[in-house]
C-alpha cells in the first residue's frame, strides 16, 4: 500500500471513530450537544482529508464503484453536519433534534459505515 493510501486509511479510521461518537451520542440523547458538534465536525474534516489522500494514492482513478459509494456517503455526512450546525446556530446548544434530522443522521451514518466496510473488503480481497 502506498503512503498516500496508507495515510488515507488511518485518517478514515479516525473519521469513523469521530462519526461514531457523534452519531451514537445524538441518537441516544436526541440533542445537539457540544460533544456531537465537536466529533461530527472532526469526522467530516478527517473524512475529507482522507478522501483526498485516497484519490491521490489510488491507481484506479477517482471514478470507481467504491469511489462513487464513498463520495455519496461523504456527501451524506456533509449534509448531516450542515443540518446539525444550522440547528445549533438557529436554536442554540442542547437543542432537541427534530425527528426528520434524527432519522437522516442515522441513515447517512449507516450509508457511510457501508462505504467504510466496502473499502476495507476491497483491500482485503486484493
Amino acid at each position: 500500500m502506498n503512503p498516500y493510501t496508507q495515510t488515507g486509511s488511518i485518517l478514515v479510521t479516525i473519521a469513523l471513530a469521530a462519526y461514531s461518537i457523534a452519531i451514537l451520542t445524538e441518537q441516544h440523547k436526541k440533542v445537539i450537544s457540544q460533544k456531537v458538534l465537536l466529533f461530527l465536525t472532526c469526522g467530516i474534516c478527517f473524512d475529507i482529508i482522507a478522501t483526498i489522500f485516497m484519490i491521490t494514492g489510488s491507481s484506479s482513478g477517482p471514478l470507481t464503484l467504491h469511489g462513487i459509494i464513498g463520495y455519496s456517503s461523504l456527501l451524506g455526512m456533509l449534509v448531516d453536519t450542515v443540518l446539525i450546525w444550522k440547528l445549533k446556530i438557529r436554536n442554540g446548544i442542547n437543542t432537541k433534534v427534530p425527528h426528520a434530522v434524527h432519522l437522516y443522521s442515522r441513515y447517512a451514518y449507516i450509508w457511510w459505515v457501508i462505504a467504510f466496510i466496502t473499502g476495507g473488503l476491497l483491500v482485503f480481497l486484493r
